[in-house]
């Protein structure tokens, strides 16, 4: 009986996702789920509450519940940079070559 042979074998998860056609929608979604639970780690740092959160970045405290929640991907990058600077923190994007 012959083998079958998995076509994944070897490559890396990000390379399953590529080939299925997932890979930006899923790094997305990762990318503000870290940005969500970070942002809410700083809080807690400093002892933040969501009002005065919101009140630092000058925004509404529902804006705010959507930079919170982590299932939902869709923010501006305006609300984050807000966010870290109202608990003394910075962001840092760059572009790299692709592999």
């Amino acid at each position: 009986m012959a083998k079958m042979r998995n076509r994944h074998r070897g490559s890396s998860f990000d390379d399953f996702l590529r080939e299925e056609g997932l890979y930006v929608e899923v790094t997305s979604v990762a990318w503000k789920r870290v940005l969500s639970w970070q942002v809410g780690e700083a809080m807690k740092e400093e002892g933040i509450s969501k009002s005065e959160m919101a009140k630092r970045m000058k925004t509404s405290r529902s804006q705010l519940d959507r930079l919170l929640d982590p299932d939902n991907p869709n923010i501006l990058l305006e609300t984050v940079q807000k966010a870290a600077s109202a608990v003394g923190k910075r962001i840092t994007i760059r572009l790299e070559d692709a592999r």
